[in-house]
């Protein structure tokens, strides 16, 4: 499988946006389409978080 052109993730170990060529899938999220998107995964995954924690059919909690 060829890889996608411009193509970045987000890399969990160094904090920072890298290509194809950086460290194992393991430890990055992603891939983005643009440099931007990569720059902001944290940010995603912390609205994402915040969204399935106060979404009541997900939130098992008791009230």
């Amino acid at each position: 499988m060829r890889p996608m052109a411009d193509t970045y993730w987000f890399c969990l170990e160094h904090h920072r946006v890298e290509g194809e060529d950086g460290c194992r899938s393991a430890d990055r999220l992603g891939p983005y389409a643009t440099r931007a998107e990569a720059e902001r995964a944290l940010d995603k995954v912390a609205e994402r978080n915040e969204t399935w924690d106060n979404d009541p059919d997900w939130n098992d909690d008791d009230a």
